[in-house]
Protein backbone atom coordinates (compact mmCIF):
# COMPACT_ATOMS: atom_id res chain seq x y z
CA UNK A 1 0.00 0.00 0.00
CA UNK A 2 2.49 2.11 0.94
CA UNK A 3 4.75 1.66 -2.39
CA UNK A 4 1.49 1.95 -4.51
CA UNK A 5 1.10 5.58 -2.52
CA UNK A 6 4.89 6.56 -3.16
CA UNK A 7 4.74 5.41 -6.95
CA UNK A 8 1.86 7.55 -7.37
CA UNK A 9 3.35 10.10 -5.93
CA UNK A 10 6.40 9.26 -8.67
CA UNK A 11 4.39 9.35 -11.56
CA UNK A 12 2.54 12.21 -10.67
CA UNK A 13 5.66 14.52 -9.93
CA UNK A 14 6.65 13.64 -13.54
CA UNK A 15 3.41 14.15 -15.21
CA UNK A 16 2.95 17.63 -13.83
CA UNK A 17 6.44 18.95 -14.25
CA UNK A 18 7.47 18.22 -10.46
CA UNK A 19 10.55 16.38 -10.49
CA UNK A 20 11.88 14.33 -13.13
CA UNK A 21 14.96 11.86 -12.96
CA UNK A 22 18.37 13.47 -14.06
CA UNK A 23 19.88 12.36 -17.05
CA UNK A 24 16.66 10.67 -18.21
CA UNK A 25 17.03 11.54 -21.79
CA UNK A 26 20.61 9.34 -21.19
CA UNK A 27 18.66 6.30 -19.43
CA UNK A 28 19.04 8.78 -15.72
CA UNK A 29 21.65 8.89 -13.19
CA UNK A 30 20.96 6.80 -10.04
CA UNK A 31 19.58 8.70 -7.23
CA UNK A 32 20.05 12.04 -8.21
CA UNK A 33 16.95 14.28 -9.62
CA UNK A 34 15.76 17.20 -11.28
CA UNK A 35 12.98 19.71 -10.13
CA UNK A 36 10.76 20.62 -12.44
CA UNK A 37 8.71 24.06 -13.30
CA UNK A 38 6.15 23.79 -10.11
CA UNK A 39 8.69 21.64 -8.35
CA UNK A 40 10.71 24.26 -8.40
CA UNK A 41 8.44 27.09 -7.46
CA UNK A 42 7.50 24.78 -4.51
CA UNK A 43 10.81 24.45 -3.39
CA UNK A 44 11.86 27.94 -3.75
CA UNK A 45 8.69 28.85 -0.85
CA UNK A 46 9.33 25.98 1.07
CA UNK A 47 12.73 27.82 0.96
CA UNK A 48 11.40 30.95 1.66
CA UNK A 49 9.03 29.99 4.59
CA UNK A 50 12.25 28.66 6.57
CA UNK A 51 14.26 31.52 5.78
CA UNK A 52 11.74 34.33 6.93
CA UNK A 53 10.82 31.98 9.75
CA UNK A 54 14.75 31.66 10.64
CA UNK A 55 16.02 35.20 9.90
CA UNK A 56 13.20 37.60 10.16
CA UNK A 57 11.32 36.52 12.97
CA UNK A 58 14.37 36.89 15.45
CA UNK A 59 16.91 39.33 15.15
CA UNK A 60 19.65 37.52 16.68
CA UNK A 61 19.99 35.24 13.74
CA UNK A 62 21.41 36.21 10.45
CA UNK A 63 22.22 34.24 6.99
CA UNK A 64 24.90 33.43 4.62
CA UNK A 65 25.81 31.12 1.82
CA UNK A 66 29.14 29.63 2.43
CA UNK A 67 31.15 27.88 -0.74
CA UNK A 68 30.45 24.01 -1.81
CA UNK A 69 34.20 23.54 -2.10
CA UNK A 70 36.40 24.20 1.10
CA UNK A 71 39.81 23.83 2.35
CA UNK A 72 40.41 19.74 2.93
CA UNK A 73 41.64 20.46 6.22
CA UNK A 74 38.21 21.68 7.75
CA UNK A 75 36.89 18.04 6.58
CA UNK A 76 39.89 16.27 8.75
CA UNK A 77 39.35 19.17 11.66
CA UNK A 78 35.60 18.13 11.47
CA UNK A 79 35.74 14.21 12.14
CA UNK A 80 34.65 13.65 8.44
CA UNK A 81 37.61 12.09 7.17
CA UNK A 82 38.16 9.62 9.78
CA UNK A 83 34.84 9.29 10.72
CA UNK A 84 32.06 9.77 8.39
CA UNK A 85 31.46 6.28 8.06
CA UNK A 86 28.61 4.26 7.40
CA UNK A 87 28.26 0.47 7.87
CA UNK A 88 28.18 -1.13 4.80
CA UNK A 89 26.54 -4.77 4.37
CA UNK A 90 26.29 -6.87 1.12
CA UNK A 91 23.29 -9.70 0.07
CA UNK A 92 25.78 -12.33 -1.84
CA UNK A 93 22.56 -13.68 -3.36
CA UNK A 94 20.44 -10.23 -5.24
CA UNK A 95 24.34 -8.82 -5.01
CA UNK A 96 22.47 -5.97 -3.33
CA UNK A 97 24.18 -3.13 -1.19
CA UNK A 98 22.52 -2.36 2.60
CA UNK A 99 23.37 0.06 5.34
CA UNK A 100 23.52 -2.25 8.33
CA UNK A 101 22.28 0.02 10.55
CA UNK A 102 19.12 1.01 8.46
CA UNK A 103 18.51 -2.71 8.43
CA UNK A 104 18.05 -2.94 11.83
CA UNK A 105 16.35 0.46 12.47
CA UNK A 106 13.72 -0.70 9.94
CA UNK A 107 13.12 -3.95 11.67
CA UNK A 108 12.41 -2.52 14.82
CA UNK A 109 9.85 -0.53 13.12
CA UNK A 110 7.82 -3.15 11.55
CA UNK A 111 7.87 -4.21 15.52
CA UNK A 112 6.77 -0.87 16.56
CA UNK A 113 4.31 -1.26 14.06
CA UNK A 114 2.71 -4.60 15.17
CA UNK A 115 2.60 -2.99 18.39
CA UNK A 116 0.63 0.05 16.98
CA UNK A 117 -1.59 -2.99 14.94
CA UNK A 118 -3.01 -4.37 18.48
CA UNK A 119 -3.54 -0.65 19.78
CA UNK A 120 -5.64 0.42 16.99
CA UNK A 121 -7.71 -2.99 17.43
CA UNK A 122 -7.84 -2.47 20.99
CA UNK A 123 -9.09 1.09 20.70
CA UNK A 124 -11.81 0.15 18.47
CA UNK A 125 -12.68 -2.17 20.65
CA UNK A 126 -13.37 -0.51 23.64
CA UNK A 127 -13.34 2.84 22.59
CA UNK A 128 -13.19 5.93 25.40
CA UNK A 129 -12.86 3.40 28.34
CA UNK A 130 -9.20 1.91 26.52
CA UNK A 131 -6.73 2.11 29.20
CA UNK A 132 -3.78 2.22 26.88
CA UNK A 133 -0.82 1.94 29.87
CA UNK A 134 -2.86 -0.80 31.17
CA UNK A 135 -3.17 -2.65 27.83
CA UNK A 136 0.69 -1.90 26.79
CA UNK A 137 1.86 -3.49 30.30
CA UNK A 138 -0.86 -6.81 29.87
CA UNK A 139 -1.62 -7.61 26.59
CA UNK A 140 0.80 -10.37 25.50
CA UNK A 141 1.34 -10.03 22.01
CA UNK A 142 2.26 -5.95 22.90
CA UNK A 143 4.76 -7.68 25.69
CA UNK A 144 6.70 -9.99 23.53
CA UNK A 145 7.35 -7.31 21.09
CA UNK A 146 8.48 -4.51 23.18
CA UNK A 147 10.71 -7.26 24.95
CA UNK A 148 12.14 -7.96 21.07
CA UNK A 149 12.59 -4.09 21.02
CA UNK A 150 13.74 -3.38 24.17
CA UNK A 151 16.23 -6.33 24.11
CA UNK A 152 17.43 -5.36 20.29
CA UNK A 153 18.21 -1.35 21.34
CA UNK A 154 20.72 -2.60 24.44
CA UNK A 155 22.57 -4.83 22.05
CA UNK A 156 22.08 -2.45 18.76
CA UNK A 157 23.19 0.75 20.97
CA UNK A 158 26.09 -1.05 22.40
CA UNK A 159 27.07 -1.90 18.97
CA UNK A 160 27.12 1.04 17.75
CA UNK A 161 28.69 3.11 20.36
CA UNK A 162 32.01 0.07 19.93
CA UNK A 163 31.83 0.75 16.53
CA UNK A 164 31.36 -3.33 16.49
CA UNK A 165 30.63 -4.67 13.30
CA UNK A 166 30.64 -7.91 13.48
CA UNK A 167 27.89 -7.43 16.42
CA UNK A 168 25.64 -5.60 13.41
CA UNK A 169 25.87 -8.31 11.41
CA UNK A 170 25.19 -11.15 14.54
CA UNK A 171 22.33 -9.04 15.17
CA UNK A 172 20.77 -8.80 11.20
CA UNK A 173 21.33 -12.85 11.51
CA UNK A 174 19.50 -13.27 15.39
CA UNK A 175 16.63 -11.25 14.04
CA UNK A 176 16.28 -13.35 10.96
CA UNK A 177 16.66 -9.88 8.77
CA UNK A 178 16.42 -10.88 5.25
CA UNK A 179 17.39 -9.45 2.37
CA UNK A 180 13.87 -7.56 0.23
CA UNK A 181 15.34 -8.90 -3.39
CA UNK A 182 16.33 -12.33 -2.86
CA UNK A 183 14.38 -13.31 0.33
CA UNK A 184 17.89 -14.87 1.86
CA UNK A 185 20.33 -13.72 4.81
CA UNK A 186 22.69 -15.22 2.99
CA UNK A 187 24.83 -12.12 4.01
CA UNK A 188 29.03 -10.62 3.83
CA UNK A 189 30.43 -9.22 6.72
CA UNK A 190 29.95 -5.49 7.39
CA UNK A 191 32.51 -2.84 6.50
CA UNK A 192 32.95 0.88 6.97
CA UNK A 193 31.96 3.05 3.96
CA UNK A 194 32.96 6.42 3.98
CA UNK A 195 30.43 9.17 2.53
CA UNK A 196 32.12 11.71 1.00
CA UNK A 197 33.14 12.51 -3.15
CA UNK A 198 36.87 13.48 -3.29
CA UNK A 199 37.43 15.85 -6.81
CA UNK A 200 40.38 17.62 -7.49
CA UNK A 201 41.18 21.06 -7.57
CA UNK A 202 43.87 22.55 -10.30
CA UNK A 203 45.38 23.78 -13.03
CA UNK A 204 46.34 20.37 -14.23
CA UNK A 205 46.36 17.11 -13.27
CA UNK A 206 50.13 17.30 -11.38
CA UNK A 207 49.36 20.14 -9.85
CA UNK A 208 45.71 19.47 -8.68
CA UNK A 209 45.16 18.81 -4.81
CA UNK A 210 42.38 16.39 -3.81
CA UNK A 211 39.45 18.33 -2.06
CA UNK A 212 35.93 16.95 -1.31
CA UNK A 213 32.59 17.95 -1.81
CA UNK A 214 31.08 19.19 1.50
CA UNK A 215 28.89 16.39 2.68
CA UNK A 216 27.00 19.07 5.10
CA UNK A 217 26.62 22.61 5.11
CA UNK A 218 27.38 23.17 9.03
CA UNK A 219 30.91 23.57 8.57
CA UNK A 220 30.82 26.83 6.27
CA UNK A 221 29.04 28.24 9.14
CA UNK A 222 31.65 26.73 11.84
CA UNK A 223 34.35 28.47 9.48
CA UNK A 224 32.62 32.04 8.97
CA UNK A 225 31.83 31.91 12.88
CA UNK A 226 34.27 34.70 13.48
CA UNK A 227 33.62 36.65 10.59
CA UNK A 228 29.80 37.21 11.30
CA UNK A 229 30.34 37.58 14.85
CA UNK A 230 33.02 40.68 14.17
CA UNK A 231 31.04 41.91 11.26
CA UNK A 232 27.65 41.85 12.62
CA UNK A 233 28.55 42.65 16.01
CA UNK A 234 26.67 39.89 17.17
CA UNK A 235 26.05 39.11 20.68
CA UNK A 236 25.59 35.52 22.19
CA UNK A 237 23.30 34.05 22.02
CA UNK A 238 23.21 34.16 18.49
CA UNK A 239 22.21 31.91 15.16
CA UNK A 240 24.08 31.35 11.52
CA UNK A 241 21.48 30.16 9.02
CA UNK A 242 22.51 28.83 5.20
CA UNK A 243 20.19 27.09 2.59
CA UNK A 244 23.04 24.95 0.47
CA UNK A 245 23.71 21.85 -1.07
CA UNK A 246 25.03 18.99 0.14
CA UNK A 247 26.90 15.59 -1.29
CA UNK A 248 26.77 12.05 0.08
CA UNK A 249 27.78 8.95 -1.83
CA UNK A 250 25.17 7.03 -0.02
CA UNK A 251 25.31 3.49 -0.33
CA UNK A 252 21.52 2.95 -0.56
CA UNK A 253 20.09 5.97 -2.30
CA UNK A 254 16.46 5.09 -2.44
CA UNK A 255 12.53 6.03 -2.03
CA UNK A 256 12.49 8.95 -4.50
CA UNK A 257 13.74 12.36 -3.01
CA UNK A 258 14.20 11.16 0.29
CA UNK A 259 17.57 9.75 0.19
CA UNK A 260 19.67 11.17 -2.76
CA UNK A 261 23.34 11.61 -3.63
CA UNK A 262 23.29 15.67 -3.61
CA UNK A 263 20.70 17.36 -1.61
CA UNK A 264 20.30 20.45 0.41
CA UNK A 265 20.36 21.48 3.44
CA UNK A 266 18.45 24.28 6.01
CA UNK A 267 20.58 24.41 8.41
CA UNK A 268 21.15 27.28 11.57
CA UNK A 269 23.94 26.87 13.95
CA UNK A 270 22.91 28.85 17.37
CA UNK A 271 25.73 29.86 19.67
CA UNK A 272 24.83 29.93 23.64
CA UNK A 273 27.46 30.30 26.54
CA UNK A 274 28.27 27.17 27.68
CA UNK A 275 26.43 25.45 30.47
CA UNK A 276 22.88 27.23 29.02
CA UNK A 277 22.93 24.89 25.76
CA UNK A 278 20.68 21.98 27.44
CA UNK A 279 18.06 25.34 27.99
CA UNK A 280 18.49 26.36 24.00
CA UNK A 281 18.25 22.51 22.71
CA UNK A 282 14.80 22.07 24.68
CA UNK A 283 13.43 25.42 23.20
CA UNK A 284 14.61 24.74 19.23
CA UNK A 285 13.00 21.55 19.72
CA UNK A 286 9.62 23.32 20.23
CA UNK A 287 9.95 26.08 18.33
CA UNK A 288 10.98 23.84 15.24
CA UNK A 289 8.02 21.76 15.86
CA UNK A 290 6.03 24.69 15.69
CA UNK A 291 7.13 25.41 12.70
CA UNK A 292 6.46 22.30 10.87
CA UNK A 293 2.72 21.69 12.68
CA UNK A 294 1.55 25.12 10.88
CA UNK A 295 2.27 23.62 7.97
CA UNK A 296 -1.34 21.59 8.44
CA UNK A 297 -0.20 18.55 7.46
CA UNK A 298 -2.03 16.86 10.80
CA UNK A 299 0.04 17.02 13.86
CA UNK A 300 0.11 13.19 14.53
CA UNK A 301 2.06 13.50 10.92
CA UNK A 302 5.36 14.10 13.69
CA UNK A 303 7.20 12.40 16.29
CA UNK A 304 10.28 12.92 18.13
CA UNK A 305 12.85 10.22 18.19
CA UNK A 306 15.97 10.34 20.66
CA UNK A 307 19.01 9.08 19.08
CA UNK A 308 19.87 5.62 20.24
CA UNK A 309 23.94 6.60 19.37
CA UNK A 310 25.50 10.42 19.88
CA UNK A 311 27.79 11.48 17.31
CA UNK A 312 31.07 12.01 18.38
CA UNK A 313 30.42 15.70 18.54
CA UNK A 314 27.03 15.70 20.17
CA UNK A 315 25.77 15.63 24.00
CA UNK A 316 22.23 15.61 23.43
CA UNK A 317 20.42 14.83 19.59
CA UNK A 318 16.82 14.20 18.61
CA UNK A 319 14.86 13.35 15.43
CA UNK A 320 11.79 14.75 14.27
CA UNK A 321 10.29 12.07 11.98
CA UNK A 322 7.41 12.27 9.62
CA UNK A 323 4.87 9.99 8.47
CA UNK A 324 6.10 9.37 4.89
CA UNK A 325 4.39 7.08 2.20
CA UNK A 326 7.41 4.51 3.66
CA UNK A 327 6.63 4.83 7.50
CA UNK A 328 7.98 7.43 10.14
CA UNK A 329 11.64 8.30 8.74
CA UNK A 330 13.68 11.72 9.83
CA UNK A 331 12.88 15.05 8.71
CA UNK A 332 15.02 17.21 10.96
CA UNK A 333 17.53 16.54 13.13
CA UNK A 334 18.59 18.85 16.21
CA UNK A 335 21.53 18.09 18.06
CA UNK A 336 23.38 20.09 21.01
CA UNK A 337 26.82 20.07 19.27
CA UNK A 338 28.92 21.49 22.36
CA UNK A 339 32.55 23.27 21.62
CA UNK A 340 33.45 20.62 19.40
CA UNK A 341 33.23 21.69 16.04
CA UNK A 342 35.08 25.29 16.82
CA UNK A 343 37.49 23.86 19.23
CA UNK A 344 38.41 21.64 16.63
CA UNK A 345 38.62 24.65 14.21
CA UNK A 346 40.62 26.48 16.57
CA UNK A 347 43.23 24.13 17.38
CA UNK A 348 43.36 22.67 13.30
CA UNK A 349 43.60 26.35 12.20
CA UNK A 350 46.19 27.60 14.96
CA UNK A 351 43.71 30.69 15.46
CA UNK A 352 41.89 32.11 18.38
CA UNK A 353 38.14 31.40 18.05
CA UNK A 354 36.47 32.57 21.43
CA UNK A 355 33.75 35.25 22.15
CA UNK A 356 34.31 37.77 25.26
CA UNK A 357 31.38 37.91 26.63
CA UNK A 358 30.71 41.31 28.85
CA UNK A 359 27.72 40.47 30.91
CA UNK A 360 30.40 37.37 33.16
CA UNK A 361 33.50 38.97 32.15
CA UNK A 362 35.60 35.66 30.35
CA UNK A 363 36.08 34.40 27.31
CA UNK A 364 34.94 30.72 26.28
CA UNK A 365 34.87 28.82 23.11
CA UNK A 366 30.73 29.05 22.40
CA UNK A 367 28.59 25.77 22.58
CA UNK A 368 26.23 25.22 19.35
CA UNK A 369 22.68 23.64 19.07
CA UNK A 370 21.89 22.76 15.23
CA UNK A 371 18.53 22.55 13.88
CA UNK A 372 19.09 20.42 10.23
CA UNK A 373 16.05 19.80 8.07
CA UNK A 374 16.32 18.41 4.56
CA UNK A 375 14.86 20.51 2.00
CA UNK A 376 14.09 17.48 -0.16
CA UNK A 377 12.57 15.63 2.21
CA UNK A 378 10.36 18.61 3.31
CA UNK A 379 9.75 18.37 -0.41
CA UNK A 380 8.36 15.34 -0.13
CA UNK A 381 6.52 15.30 3.05
CA UNK A 382 4.55 18.41 1.41
CA UNK A 383 3.84 16.12 -1.47
CA UNK A 384 3.17 12.56 -0.02
CA UNK A 385 0.41 14.17 2.44
CA UNK A 386 -0.90 16.91 -0.24
CA UNK A 387 -1.72 14.21 -2.83
CA UNK A 388 -5.42 13.13 -2.70
CA UNK A 389 -7.35 10.91 -5.34
CA UNK A 390 -11.13 12.35 -4.30
CA UNK A 391 -13.92 10.70 -5.23
CA UNK A 392 -16.68 12.73 -7.15
CA UNK A 393 -19.95 11.71 -8.19
CA UNK A 394 -19.03 11.14 -11.53
CA UNK A 395 -15.36 10.85 -11.46
CA UNK A 396 -12.45 11.28 -9.44
CA UNK A 397 -10.32 14.09 -8.82
CA UNK A 398 -6.66 14.09 -8.21
CA UNK A 399 -5.82 17.20 -6.09
CA UNK A 400 -2.69 18.36 -4.24
CA UNK A 401 -3.53 20.11 -1.00
CA UNK A 402 -0.40 21.79 -0.90
CA UNK A 403 -0.26 24.46 2.18
CA UNK A 404 -1.93 27.86 0.03
CA UNK A 405 1.59 29.98 1.06
CA UNK A 406 3.14 27.55 -0.82
CA UNK A 407 1.78 26.44 -3.73
CA UNK A 408 3.49 27.02 -6.95
CA UNK A 409 0.98 29.09 -8.47
CA UNK A 410 -1.39 30.51 -6.77
CA UNK A 411 -3.80 31.66 -8.80
CA UNK A 412 -5.12 30.37 -12.02
CA UNK A 413 -7.01 33.23 -14.08
CA UNK A 414 -9.37 31.85 -16.70
CA UNK A 415 -11.38 33.49 -19.60
CA UNK A 416 -14.66 31.42 -20.10
CA UNK A 417 -13.96 31.61 -23.80
CA UNK A 418 -11.08 33.07 -26.03
CA UNK A 419 -13.65 35.91 -27.70
CA UNK A 420 -15.53 38.71 -26.90
CA UNK A 421 -12.99 40.24 -25.15
CA UNK A 422 -12.97 37.86 -22.17
CA UNK A 423 -9.49 37.12 -22.42
CA UNK A 424 -8.43 40.77 -22.09
CA UNK A 425 -10.34 41.14 -18.77
CA UNK A 426 -8.54 38.49 -17.83
CA UNK A 427 -5.38 39.56 -19.10
CA UNK A 428 -5.55 42.67 -16.81
CA UNK A 429 -6.72 41.09 -13.83
CA UNK A 430 -3.41 38.71 -13.86
CA UNK A 431 -1.61 41.26 -14.45
CA UNK A 432 -2.72 43.33 -11.33
CA UNK A 433 -2.51 39.65 -9.17
CA UNK A 434 1.04 38.92 -10.53
CA UNK A 435 3.06 41.76 -8.98
CA UNK A 436 1.70 39.97 -5.88
CA UNK A 437 1.87 36.64 -5.83
CA UNK A 438 2.33 33.62 -8.93
CA UNK A 439 -0.56 33.60 -11.35
CA UNK A 440 -0.87 31.66 -14.51
CA UNK A 441 -3.39 32.32 -17.34
CA UNK A 442 -5.08 29.20 -18.56
CA UNK A 443 -7.45 29.61 -21.56
CA UNK A 444 -7.00 25.34 -22.82
CA UNK A 445 -9.61 23.05 -23.08
CA UNK A 446 -13.26 23.23 -21.45
CA UNK A 447 -13.86 25.05 -17.72
CA UNK A 448 -13.95 21.64 -16.35
CA UNK A 449 -10.63 20.66 -17.71
CA UNK A 450 -8.70 23.21 -16.85
CA UNK A 451 -10.10 23.14 -13.02
CA UNK A 452 -8.35 19.88 -12.89
CA UNK A 453 -5.64 20.61 -14.05
CA UNK A 454 -5.34 23.09 -11.82
CA UNK A 455 -5.97 20.60 -8.41
CA UNK A 456 -3.93 18.29 -9.94
CA UNK A 457 -0.82 21.29 -9.32
CA UNK A 458 -2.64 22.82 -6.30
CA UNK A 459 -3.58 25.49 -7.48
CA UNK A 460 -5.38 26.91 -4.74
CA UNK A 461 -7.82 29.70 -6.42
CA UNK A 462 -9.47 29.43 -9.99
CA UNK A 463 -10.77 33.09 -11.23
CA UNK A 464 -12.98 33.07 -14.29
CA UNK A 465 -14.24 36.07 -16.71
CA UNK A 466 -17.76 35.39 -17.92
CA UNK A 467 -20.05 37.30 -20.86
CA UNK A 468 -21.63 38.93 -17.37
CA UNK A 469 -18.13 40.40 -15.84
CA UNK A 470 -18.66 42.61 -18.71
CA UNK A 471 -21.60 44.19 -17.30
CA UNK A 472 -21.14 43.82 -13.07
CA UNK A 473 -17.18 43.74 -13.23
CA UNK A 474 -17.62 40.45 -10.92
CA UNK A 475 -16.09 36.81 -11.17
CA UNK A 476 -16.53 33.92 -10.68
CA UNK A 477 -13.74 32.18 -7.82
CA UNK A 478 -13.08 28.58 -6.88
CA UNK A 479 -11.74 27.35 -4.04
CA UNK A 480 -9.42 24.50 -4.94
CA UNK A 481 -10.49 22.26 -1.58
CA UNK A 482 -13.90 22.78 -1.02
CA UNK A 483 -14.46 23.39 -4.95
CA UNK A 484 -17.35 26.02 -3.76
CA UNK A 485 -17.80 28.81 -6.28
CA UNK A 486 -19.03 32.38 -5.63
CA UNK A 487 -19.50 35.43 -7.36
CA UNK A 488 -17.10 38.80 -6.12
CA UNK A 489 -15.92 41.66 -7.35
CA UNK A 490 -12.86 41.99 -9.65
CA UNK A 491 -12.17 45.05 -6.94
CA UNK A 492 -12.05 42.37 -3.78
CA UNK A 493 -10.26 39.92 -5.50
CA UNK A 494 -6.75 41.30 -4.00
CA UNK A 495 -8.07 41.09 -0.31
CA UNK A 496 -9.58 37.42 -0.87
CA UNK A 497 -6.36 35.53 -2.64
CA UNK A 498 -3.70 37.27 0.03
CA UNK A 499 -5.77 36.46 2.88
CA UNK A 500 -4.95 32.62 2.00
CA UNK A 501 -2.27 32.44 0.04
CA UNK A 502 0.31 35.33 1.93
CA UNK A 503 3.31 33.88 2.91
CA UNK A 504 2.36 36.20 6.08
CA UNK A 505 -0.26 34.52 6.37
CA UNK A 506 1.86 31.79 7.28
CA UNK A 507 4.42 32.82 8.93
CA UNK A 508 1.97 34.89 11.79
CA UNK A 509 1.15 31.22 13.10
CA UNK A 510 4.82 31.03 14.51
CA UNK A 511 4.92 34.60 16.52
Amino acid sequence: MADDILKKIIAHSKEYGFIFQSSELYDGLSAVYDYGQYGTELKNNIKAYWWNAMVRLHENIVGIDSAIFMHPTIWKASGHVDAFNDPLIDNKDSKKRYRADVLIEEYREKLNQKIEKELSKARRKFGESFDEEQFRTTNPNVLRNQTKIDELNVRFVKALEDNNLSELKQIIIDSKIVCPISGTSNWSEVRQFNLMFETKLGATAEGASSIFLRPETAQGIFVNYLNVQKSGRMKIPFGIAQIGKAFRNEIVARQFVFRMREFEQMEMQFFVRPGTEMEWFEKWKANRETWHKALGLGDDAYRFHDHDKLAHYANAACDIEFNFPMGFKELEGIHSRTDFDLSQHQEFSGRKIQYFDPEINKSYVPYVVETSVGLDRTFLAILSKSYEEEQLEKETRIVLRIPPALAPIKVAVMPLVKKDGLPEIARNILKKLTLHHNCQFDEKDSIGKRYRRQDAIGTPFCITVDHQTKEDNMVTIRDRDSMKQERVSIDSLFSIVDEKVSMNTLLSKLM
